[in-house]
């Protein structure tokens, strides 16, 4: 049996995390779930070239340290999204998992504006219908994005062959700023945490 990433008694969780409810019948994080939590990070560092730092300060500031204390475990943690090129084969914790989920809305919230203003200008493409390419911040996102996908993904994986597509890569990106966008809003965090168990709990 593998082996489960360390995690806290469930008593010694923020409140935060303790107000969000574990789902019945689930003990670890879903695939599902873990892959979508990794996604959202990764298309925030694509944002915001200095997401990667304001995360781990994130994690500071929310006191979730007791969980993830450094980089190299929240690496680790990420990881366990069994699509990556290097995977962990190991449970995720829900505690773990709260954690993730606060760290995506806490800065996805730091990037409210910017996020609001790529939709907003995204809108306005659309209705010309020109490409998102056509504004320049867009642009060096989805670039971003492709590559950051790319380089970290398993594309070998049946699941992850419709990315090999310039354009699916785009659609997914596009997609995951809405998404984030949602999360920064009032009552984010709660939203995000039940949507990751869509489907998983009868």
């Amino acid at each position: 049996m593998p082996a489960t990433i360390e995690s806290p008694e469930v008593e010694l969780l923020p409140p935060m995390l303790a107000a969000l409810p574990d789902p019945q019948g689930v003990s670890v994080c879903p695939r599902r779930a873990r892959w979508q939590l990794d996604l959202l990070l990764l298309a925030l560092e694509c944002v915001d070239l200095h997401a990667s730092e304001l995360m781990l300060q994130v994690l500071r500031d929310l006191q979730l340290q007791v969980m993830i204390p450094n980089r190299v475990v929240f690496w680790q943690i990420r990881c366990t999204n069994p699509f990556r090129q290097i995977t962990q084969r190991t449970p995720l914790p829900l505690a773990e998992t709260k954690a993730l989920t606060a760290v995506v809305v806490q800065v996805a919230r730091r990037q409210t504006a910017i996020l609001r203003h790529l939709l907003l200008v995204l809108d306005q493409l659309q209705a010309q219908n020109l490409p998102p390419e056509t504004y320049a911040p867009l642009a060096d996102y989805l670039d971003r994005f492709r590559r950051h996908f790319r380089k970290r993904m398993n594309l070998q994986r049946s699941s992850l062959f419709l990315y090999k597509n310039h354009q699916a890569l785009n659609e997914l990106a596009l997609k995951l700023l809405a998404q984030l966008l949602l999360c920064a809003g009032t009552k984010g965090m709660e939203r995000l945490w039940f949507s990751l168990f869509d489907g998983e709990v009868s």
